[in-house]
């Protein structure tokens, strides 16, 4: 039986001895990457996809990965042609003049996830970092998200009629099977799942295919690899529209399974091109990165990133979970509102986020992974605040809140007790 006053007083001093304080950040960054040891892939959460403070402390320590690591590439929850514009742009490869035009396709909501002031410092910082290396050994900035079916097709079509004029006229052909929802995916889906109209699903597996194969007899340039991921996506962006009016377990599912192939995908063509095992290191929100068979999701069949890629990789995976208790963050009040800055609820009672403001600590890191005191002091599940682009603080508990056992969910925890509310560009 849980005794929570005494397990809290454990934890609190487990937690206490274990902290590395982030104002000291050299310091505390050289511990996490000597945790982070050779681990081939660095997941990087947030708490809320609108909070300033998780985007610095992220981007801070992806250029430690990058700059003492020799990181290749940052992978982000964000969809694949939207993120090549940066790409291209921090490769030096494009004609963007600046961060901000570089960051320009990302126009859909919720366009502050990605058009902010800390994202745009990184990009400049990613360019000027490029600008002094070889063309081989410059880093790169993917997106691995699925939402973006439309703009995917066109960049498969638009690379055919380059290359294959023949092959662009078969796309064309197969992916007019959508032109009839005038780029509404909802309505695609919607009529999908419920026979209202035929399934697009032949056609988007059929494109694929004749791209794979098309890779077996060329020689696997950069070009068609984004093709075919693009193409890979609008498989998997269909698969998703069609099942998410059938259950949110299926489609959360789907859209996890994507984000792995992708990085699965990203990972053997930078390997390939460069001999040698690529790096990577990937921004998301915790509850698609901290490891769903430690949360509660897990009971109604969900799985996510993290469960994925240390199934696949084991110790050659790493997360890190971001944590907040106070502050204010920058979340719609619906799906498709405008962005509003809104002051965060205090933690509730039994939640993590309360437990680590409790140290009187601030801003520190814990690293979880190899501590058998800290594992053992928060064996026990806690609730977890999960703030996505939409924050309905009337409602946070059912909202927001879920349990997990944090010291399973993540190999290091950041808590950054008070925060600050995200600035979009526009």
């Amino acid at each position: 039986m849980r005794s929570p006053g005494r397990d809290d007083d454990d934890a609190i001093r487990a937690i206490r001895a274990a902290a590395c304080p982030l104002e000291i950040s050299p310091h505390c960054h050289g511990a996490l990457l000597f945790a982070i040891a050779d681990a081939r892939f660095v997941l990087l959460g947030e708490a809320s996809h609108g909070t300033d403070d998780f985007y610095r402390e992220r981007a801070a320590i992806t250029k430690r990965l990058i700059e003492d690591k020799a990181f290749d590439a940052v992978a982000v929850e964000a969809d694949w042609p939207d993120a090549l514009r940066v790409d291209r742009f921090v490769r030096g490869a494009s004609d963007d003049s600046s961060a901000l035009e570089a960051l320009g396709d990302f126009r859909r909501f919720p366009a502050w996830m990605w058009r902010n002031q800390p994202v745009r410092e990184f990009v400049d910082w990613l360019r000027a970092f490029n600008q002094a290396k070889p063309e081989q050994e410059r880093v790169g900035f993917y997106g691995i998200d699925l939402y973006s079916l439309y703009t995917s097709i066109e960049s498969v079509l638009d690379y055919l009629d380059r290359v294959d004029p023949e092959a662009a006229g078969r796309a064309r052909y197969r992916y007019g099977c959508f032109d009839h929802f005038a780029e509404d995916t909802q309505a695609y889906g919607y009529a999908a799942a419920f026979d209202l109209s035929a399934s697009c699903e032949d056609a988007a597996v059929a494109q694929l295919t004749e791209l794979r194969q098309r890779r077996l007899r060329h020689d696997g340039a950069d070009a068609h690899f984004h093709a075919e991921q693009n193409a890979r996506l609008v498989r998997n962006a269909e698969h998703y529209y069609r099942t998410m009016f059938k259950g949110r377990v299926a489609s959360w599912n789907l859209r996890d399974q994507h984000m792995a192939q992708t990085l699965e995908a990203l990972d053997a063509h930078l390997s390939a091109q460069q001999s040698k095992p690529a790096r990577i290191a990937v921004w998301a929100h915790n509850s698609h990165l901290g490891d769903a068979r430690a949360t509660e999701m897990a009971q109604v069949g969900e799985l996510n990133v993290g469960q994925l890629m240390r199934e696949r990789l084991g110790a050659q995976c790493f997360n890190v979970g971001f944590t907040t208790a106070y502050g204010e963050v920058t979340a719609a009040s619906a799906w498709d509102r405008d962005a509003e800055r809104k002051r965060v609820n205090p933690p509730l009672d039994g939640s993590i986020e309360a437990l680590l403001h409790e140290t009187g600590l601030g801003r520190f890191a814990l690293i979880l992974r190899n501590n058998e005191v800290l594992a053992e002091s928060l064996r026990h599940a806690r609730l977890q605040r999960a703030i996505g682009v939409i924050y309905a603080p009337a409602t946070e508990r059912q909202s927001h809140y879920f349990h997990a056992r944090v010291a399973e969910q993540f190999d290091a925890l950041v808590h950054l007790d008070r925060t600050s509310a995200l600035d979009p560009l526009d």
